[in-house]
């Protein structure tokens, strides 16, 4: 089973089908595509900013590889394992994207599929209330704590202590 998250439009309320012509599911997995592919998987997702990091990374381990005058098996092995990351990290920098653009993630499902994923993640959507979806903020705020005029020691300063 697969985890899926749900992109909507900041400005969407549960329940609203017309909030789902805009949305955007996305695989929280490995992606075979961009580890194939490269800068081309991003490019055809159309993210433009993350495609043209990826395609100078490349590039510029590639010269990297060339001007430290690396063995051709183990620049090769340096190679996939660079391609294993950007496969990592490919559907993480597709949320990225999505966020700067406006789509917030709303839920989450698993499925076996994306087209499960896809009926679950709208069924839920549309049998919402406005309440039953936790919304995220529009910005993150920092969290403070309180200050203690007693020094901290220990890892848990806020575990009752024996008196």
């Amino acid at each position: 089973m697969t985890t899926y998250t749900l992109h909507l439009p900041r400005d969407a309320r549960p329940g609203d089908p017309s909030a789902l012509d805009r949305s955007e599911l996305v695989k929280d997995a490995f992606s075979w595509g961009a580890f194939f592919f490269t800068f081309l998987w991003f490019f055809f997702h159309r993210l433009w900013l993350a495609g043209f990091g990826v395609l100078i990374l490349v590039l510029a381990f590639g010269g990297l590889m060339a001007v430290l005058d690396v063995h051709p098996l183990a620049g090769s092995v340096a190679q996939l394992l660079l391609q294993g990351l950007i496969g990592l990290e490919a559907n993480s920098l597709r949320r990225w994207t999505l966020a700067r653009r406006g789509l917030s993630m709303v839920d989450a499902v698993t499925a076996e599929d994306q087209d499960e994923a896809e009926a679950r993640a709208f069924a839920r959507w549309l049998g919402a209330k406005p309440s039953s979806l936790p919304r995220p903020p529009a910005s993150s705020p920092v969290l403070s704590t309180p200050r203690r005029s007693e020094p901290v020691i220990g890892l848990f300063p806020d575990a009752e202590r024996p008196r």
